[in-house]
Protein backbone atom coordinates (compact mmCIF):
# COMPACT_ATOMS: atom_id res chain seq x y z
CA UNK A 1 0.00 0.00 0.00
CA UNK A 2 1.21 3.53 -1.13
CA UNK A 3 2.67 6.08 2.56
CA UNK A 4 1.10 8.75 -0.36
CA UNK A 5 -2.16 10.90 -1.34
CA UNK A 6 -3.31 13.31 -3.32
CA UNK A 7 -6.11 14.71 -2.07
CA UNK A 8 -9.02 16.98 -4.64
CA UNK A 9 -11.90 19.35 -2.98
CA UNK A 10 -13.43 22.75 -3.50
CA UNK A 11 -15.54 24.27 -1.17
CA UNK A 12 -17.53 27.34 -2.19
CA UNK A 13 -18.15 29.82 1.32
CA UNK A 14 -17.79 32.80 2.56
CA UNK A 15 -14.03 33.77 3.45
CA UNK A 16 -13.73 37.11 5.00
CA UNK A 17 -9.40 38.44 4.19
CA UNK A 18 -9.21 35.94 1.85
CA UNK A 19 -5.73 37.32 0.98
CA UNK A 20 -4.43 37.12 4.75
CA UNK A 21 -6.26 33.54 5.06
CA UNK A 22 -4.36 32.73 2.12
CA UNK A 23 -0.90 33.91 2.88
CA UNK A 24 -1.64 31.62 7.02
CA UNK A 25 -2.67 28.87 4.80
CA UNK A 26 0.25 28.30 3.39
CA UNK A 27 2.25 28.87 6.03
CA UNK A 28 0.37 25.76 7.40
CA UNK A 29 0.73 23.94 3.88
CA UNK A 30 4.71 23.91 4.70
CA UNK A 31 4.64 23.38 8.03
CA UNK A 32 2.76 19.89 7.14
CA UNK A 33 4.93 19.09 4.48
CA UNK A 34 2.40 19.11 1.65
CA UNK A 35 2.95 20.13 -2.25
CA UNK A 36 0.47 21.21 -4.35
CA UNK A 37 -1.77 23.90 -5.81
CA UNK A 38 -4.34 25.39 -4.02
CA UNK A 39 -6.68 28.53 -5.07
CA UNK A 40 -8.29 30.53 -2.45
CA UNK A 41 -10.66 33.51 -3.28
CA UNK A 42 -13.63 35.43 -1.12
CA UNK A 43 -15.95 32.67 -2.63
CA UNK A 44 -14.08 29.37 -1.19
CA UNK A 45 -11.39 27.22 -1.78
CA UNK A 46 -10.00 24.63 -4.65
CA UNK A 47 -7.44 22.62 -4.07
CA UNK A 48 -5.01 19.93 -4.95
CA UNK A 49 -2.51 18.66 -2.66
CA UNK A 50 -0.14 15.15 -2.17
CA UNK A 51 1.17 14.28 1.36
CA UNK A 52 2.12 11.16 3.05
CA UNK A 53 -0.77 9.54 4.73
CA UNK A 54 0.11 11.41 7.69
CA UNK A 55 0.40 14.92 6.41
CA UNK A 56 -2.75 14.16 4.30
CA UNK A 57 -5.19 13.43 7.89
CA UNK A 58 -3.60 16.58 9.60
CA UNK A 59 -4.50 18.61 6.90
CA UNK A 60 -7.71 16.90 6.82
CA UNK A 61 -8.41 17.36 10.33
CA UNK A 62 -7.42 20.66 10.25
CA UNK A 63 -9.91 22.19 7.88
CA UNK A 64 -12.61 19.99 9.16
CA UNK A 65 -12.18 21.21 12.24
CA UNK A 66 -12.94 24.93 10.74
CA UNK A 67 -16.95 25.33 10.53
CA UNK A 68 -16.48 26.69 7.33
CA UNK A 69 -14.93 23.83 6.34
CA UNK A 70 -16.06 21.07 8.47
CA UNK A 71 -18.66 19.45 5.65
CA UNK A 72 -16.23 19.51 2.73
CA UNK A 73 -15.57 16.81 0.81
CA UNK A 74 -12.03 15.33 0.07
CA UNK A 75 -11.36 12.82 -2.73
CA UNK A 76 -8.94 10.76 -2.04
CA UNK A 77 -6.11 9.14 -4.58
CA UNK A 78 -3.14 6.71 -3.37
CA UNK A 79 0.05 7.41 -5.37
CA UNK A 80 3.92 6.07 -4.72
CA UNK A 81 5.23 9.51 -3.87
CA UNK A 82 4.32 13.28 -4.26
CA UNK A 83 2.35 14.54 -7.48
CA UNK A 84 3.40 18.05 -7.12
CA UNK A 85 7.11 19.73 -6.98
CA UNK A 86 5.77 22.31 -5.07
CA UNK A 87 3.46 23.76 -2.66
CA UNK A 88 1.82 27.47 -4.27
CA UNK A 89 -1.29 28.77 -2.63
CA UNK A 90 -2.81 31.97 -4.44
CA UNK A 91 -5.48 34.14 -4.13
CA UNK A 92 -7.84 34.73 -7.16
CA UNK A 93 -10.78 36.80 -7.64
CA UNK A 94 -12.90 33.84 -8.47
CA UNK A 95 -12.47 30.19 -7.74
CA UNK A 96 -12.86 29.26 -11.49
CA UNK A 97 -12.36 32.08 -14.07
CA UNK A 98 -15.76 32.68 -15.62
CA UNK A 99 -15.83 36.53 -15.92
CA UNK A 100 -19.21 36.67 -15.70
CA UNK A 101 -20.85 40.25 -15.43
CA UNK A 102 -22.77 39.20 -12.98
CA UNK A 103 -21.34 36.29 -11.02
CA UNK A 104 -22.82 33.21 -10.20
CA UNK A 105 -23.15 31.93 -6.60
CA UNK A 106 -23.71 28.55 -6.69
CA UNK A 107 -25.09 28.06 -3.19
CA UNK A 108 -27.85 30.34 -4.65
CA UNK A 109 -28.39 28.75 -8.17
CA UNK A 110 -26.50 25.19 -9.69
CA UNK A 111 -27.72 22.01 -11.65
CA UNK A 112 -29.23 19.40 -10.17
CA UNK A 113 -27.03 17.29 -8.45
CA UNK A 114 -26.88 13.87 -9.84
CA UNK A 115 -24.84 10.83 -8.33
CA UNK A 116 -22.80 8.34 -10.87
CA UNK A 117 -25.48 5.79 -11.15
CA UNK A 118 -28.75 8.43 -11.83
CA UNK A 119 -25.62 10.18 -14.60
CA UNK A 120 -24.94 6.93 -16.16
CA UNK A 121 -28.53 6.41 -16.78
CA UNK A 122 -29.39 9.82 -18.02
CA UNK A 123 -26.46 9.23 -20.20
CA UNK A 124 -28.49 6.48 -22.30
CA UNK A 125 -31.39 8.54 -22.55
CA UNK A 126 -32.36 9.89 -26.19
CA UNK A 127 -33.61 13.70 -24.94
CA UNK A 128 -30.25 14.11 -23.20
CA UNK A 129 -27.26 16.42 -24.23
CA UNK A 130 -23.81 15.97 -22.72
CA UNK A 131 -21.54 19.04 -22.37
CA UNK A 132 -18.08 19.09 -21.06
CA UNK A 133 -17.13 21.81 -19.36
CA UNK A 134 -13.34 21.31 -19.57
CA UNK A 135 -10.72 22.76 -21.72
CA UNK A 136 -10.17 21.12 -25.37
CA UNK A 137 -7.03 18.98 -23.92
CA UNK A 138 -8.55 17.38 -21.54
CA UNK A 139 -11.10 16.39 -23.42
CA UNK A 140 -9.20 14.86 -26.45
CA UNK A 141 -7.74 12.57 -23.54
CA UNK A 142 -10.88 11.11 -22.43
CA UNK A 143 -14.13 11.88 -22.19
CA UNK A 144 -17.82 10.69 -21.76
CA UNK A 145 -19.14 8.55 -24.92
CA UNK A 146 -21.12 11.05 -26.99
CA UNK A 147 -20.18 14.45 -25.23
CA UNK A 148 -20.17 17.07 -26.64
CA UNK A 149 -16.70 18.86 -27.08
CA UNK A 150 -17.03 23.18 -26.89
CA UNK A 151 -14.62 24.55 -29.22
CA UNK A 152 -12.92 26.54 -25.99
CA UNK A 153 -9.24 26.55 -25.14
CA UNK A 154 -10.49 27.89 -21.67
CA UNK A 155 -13.09 27.51 -19.14
CA UNK A 156 -14.45 31.54 -19.38
CA UNK A 157 -14.89 31.39 -23.68
CA UNK A 158 -17.66 28.74 -22.41
CA UNK A 159 -20.37 31.32 -22.14
CA UNK A 160 -19.60 32.42 -25.65
CA UNK A 161 -19.58 29.05 -27.36
CA UNK A 162 -23.03 28.14 -25.46
CA UNK A 163 -24.45 31.68 -26.86
CA UNK A 164 -23.61 30.31 -30.42
CA UNK A 165 -24.83 27.11 -30.06
CA UNK A 166 -27.83 27.54 -28.11
CA UNK A 167 -30.03 25.24 -30.23
CA UNK A 168 -28.42 22.21 -29.95
CA UNK A 169 -29.44 22.27 -26.14
CA UNK A 170 -32.80 23.81 -26.74
CA UNK A 171 -35.66 21.52 -25.55
CA UNK A 172 -33.14 18.25 -24.00
CA UNK A 173 -31.90 17.94 -20.83
CA UNK A 174 -28.46 19.11 -20.41
CA UNK A 175 -25.82 17.08 -18.23
CA UNK A 176 -22.46 18.69 -17.60
CA UNK A 177 -19.35 17.43 -16.12
CA UNK A 178 -15.77 18.10 -15.06
CA UNK A 179 -12.73 16.80 -12.81
CA UNK A 180 -13.86 17.08 -9.51
CA UNK A 181 -16.83 19.15 -9.94
CA UNK A 182 -15.99 22.62 -8.98
CA UNK A 183 -16.62 24.35 -12.91
CA UNK A 184 -19.89 22.39 -13.09
CA UNK A 185 -21.13 23.93 -9.87
CA UNK A 186 -20.82 27.64 -11.82
CA UNK A 187 -21.68 26.27 -15.26
CA UNK A 188 -24.06 24.61 -14.43
CA UNK A 189 -25.88 27.79 -12.73
CA UNK A 190 -24.97 29.96 -15.67
CA UNK A 191 -27.14 28.09 -17.73
CA UNK A 192 -30.19 28.15 -15.15
CA UNK A 193 -29.75 32.19 -15.64
CA UNK A 194 -29.55 31.75 -19.04
CA UNK A 195 -33.09 29.87 -19.53
CA UNK A 196 -32.22 26.50 -19.44
CA UNK A 197 -34.08 24.81 -16.76
CA UNK A 198 -33.74 20.79 -16.79
CA UNK A 199 -29.45 21.13 -15.97
CA UNK A 200 -28.01 18.36 -14.20
CA UNK A 201 -24.39 17.66 -13.65
CA UNK A 202 -22.16 14.84 -12.20
CA UNK A 203 -21.93 15.30 -8.36
CA UNK A 204 -18.15 15.02 -7.55
CA UNK A 205 -16.80 14.93 -10.60
CA UNK A 206 -15.07 12.72 -13.24
CA UNK A 207 -12.81 11.42 -10.31
CA UNK A 208 -15.97 10.27 -8.39
CA UNK A 209 -17.52 8.69 -10.94
CA UNK A 210 -14.35 6.49 -11.43
CA UNK A 211 -14.43 5.23 -8.09
CA UNK A 212 -18.31 4.54 -7.94
CA UNK A 213 -18.47 0.57 -7.13
CA UNK A 214 -21.79 0.36 -8.98
CA UNK A 215 -21.15 1.75 -12.48
CA UNK A 216 -17.49 1.83 -11.97
CA UNK A 217 -16.69 4.28 -14.43
CA UNK A 218 -18.48 2.56 -17.41
CA UNK A 219 -19.28 5.45 -20.80
CA UNK A 220 -16.55 6.71 -19.95
CA UNK A 221 -13.46 6.56 -22.42
CA UNK A 222 -9.38 7.48 -22.70
CA UNK A 223 -8.30 8.78 -19.57
CA UNK A 224 -8.90 11.77 -17.50
CA UNK A 225 -6.64 14.51 -17.02
CA UNK A 226 -5.61 16.05 -14.00
CA UNK A 227 -3.13 18.36 -13.00
CA UNK A 228 -0.52 17.51 -11.32
CA UNK A 229 2.78 15.35 -12.02
CA UNK A 230 0.51 12.02 -13.22
CA UNK A 231 -1.26 14.39 -15.95
CA UNK A 232 -3.71 11.81 -16.38
CA UNK A 233 -5.79 8.69 -14.14
CA UNK A 234 -7.75 5.97 -15.09
CA UNK A 235 -11.75 5.70 -15.10
CA UNK A 236 -13.27 2.89 -16.50
CA UNK A 237 -12.48 -0.17 -14.76
CA UNK A 238 -14.34 -2.30 -17.10
CA UNK A 239 -13.16 -1.34 -20.55
CA UNK A 240 -10.07 1.06 -21.60
CA UNK A 241 -10.99 2.67 -25.09
CA UNK A 242 -8.25 4.85 -26.27
CA UNK A 243 -9.28 7.97 -27.67
CA UNK A 244 -6.55 10.18 -27.71
CA UNK A 245 -4.37 10.83 -31.13
CA UNK A 246 -1.10 11.65 -31.59
CA UNK A 247 -0.72 15.48 -32.93
CA UNK A 248 1.73 14.07 -36.02
CA UNK A 249 0.32 10.93 -37.34
CA UNK A 250 -2.75 10.62 -35.89
CA UNK A 251 -2.38 6.83 -34.09
CA UNK A 252 -3.69 6.59 -30.51
CA UNK A 253 -2.02 7.81 -27.96
CA UNK A 254 -2.39 9.18 -24.23
CA UNK A 255 1.34 10.53 -23.88
CA UNK A 256 1.20 14.53 -23.46
CA UNK A 257 3.73 16.91 -23.85
CA UNK A 258 4.53 20.57 -23.86
CA UNK A 259 5.58 22.29 -27.25
CA UNK A 260 9.41 23.35 -26.86
CA UNK A 261 9.13 26.41 -27.93
CA UNK A 262 8.00 28.70 -24.70
CA UNK A 263 6.25 30.85 -26.28
CA UNK A 264 3.71 28.62 -27.48
CA UNK A 265 3.71 25.76 -24.78
CA UNK A 266 0.75 24.17 -26.19
CA UNK A 267 -0.01 20.76 -24.78
CA UNK A 268 -0.05 17.81 -27.50
CA UNK A 269 -0.62 14.02 -27.38
CA UNK A 270 2.56 12.54 -28.60
CA UNK A 271 4.73 9.18 -28.79
CA UNK A 272 8.42 9.66 -27.75
CA UNK A 273 9.48 8.27 -31.42
CA UNK A 274 7.45 11.65 -32.73
CA UNK A 275 8.52 13.85 -29.94
CA UNK A 276 12.21 13.35 -31.60
CA UNK A 277 11.50 13.00 -35.12
CA UNK A 278 10.00 16.69 -34.88
CA UNK A 279 11.85 18.15 -31.62
CA UNK A 280 8.71 18.34 -29.88
CA UNK A 281 7.37 21.51 -31.95
CA UNK A 282 3.46 21.24 -32.61
CA UNK A 283 4.50 23.13 -35.63
CA UNK A 284 7.38 24.13 -38.24
CA UNK A 285 7.57 27.60 -36.68
CA UNK A 286 7.90 26.35 -32.92
CA UNK A 287 10.24 23.52 -34.25
CA UNK A 288 12.86 26.31 -35.54
CA UNK A 289 11.94 28.75 -32.91
CA UNK A 290 15.39 30.21 -31.66
CA UNK A 291 14.19 29.23 -28.13
CA UNK A 292 13.29 25.81 -28.90
CA UNK A 293 13.36 23.70 -25.08
CA UNK A 294 14.05 20.24 -26.93
CA UNK A 295 17.11 21.07 -28.89
CA UNK A 296 18.47 23.01 -25.98
CA UNK A 297 17.73 19.87 -23.71
CA UNK A 298 19.69 17.45 -26.62
CA UNK A 299 22.48 20.03 -27.25
CA UNK A 300 21.42 19.56 -30.94
CA UNK A 301 23.65 20.97 -33.77
CA UNK A 302 22.39 23.47 -36.27
CA UNK A 303 23.88 20.70 -38.29
CA UNK A 304 21.37 17.72 -37.07
CA UNK A 305 18.81 20.21 -36.66
CA UNK A 306 18.44 20.89 -40.37
CA UNK A 307 19.24 16.99 -41.16
CA UNK A 308 15.86 16.36 -39.00
CA UNK A 309 14.19 19.35 -40.58
CA UNK A 310 14.56 17.81 -44.00
CA UNK A 311 13.35 14.07 -43.14
CA UNK A 312 10.37 15.83 -42.04
CA UNK A 313 9.72 17.10 -45.30
CA UNK A 314 11.01 14.19 -47.50
CA UNK A 315 8.40 12.02 -44.96
CA UNK A 316 5.60 15.12 -46.25
CA UNK A 317 6.64 14.52 -49.75
CA UNK A 318 6.34 11.19 -49.57
CA UNK A 319 2.91 11.43 -48.45
CA UNK A 320 1.67 13.92 -50.45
Amino acid sequence: MSNYRVLLYYKYVDIKNGEEFTQEHLKFCKELGLKGRILIADEGINGTCSGTIEQTDRYMEKMKADPRFSDMVFKIDEVDGHAFKKMHVRYRPELVTLRLEDDIDPREQTGQYLSPKEFFEQLQSDDTVVIDARNDYEYDLGHFEGAIKPDIHSFKELPDWIKQNREVMENKKILTYCTGGVRCEKFSGWLKEEGFDDVAQLHGGIVTYGKDPEVKGEKWNGQCYVFDERISVPINQVEHVVVGRDHFDGQPCERYVNCANPECNKQILCSKENEDIYMRGCCDECRTHPRNRYIKEHELSEEEVNKRLERIEASRAAKA
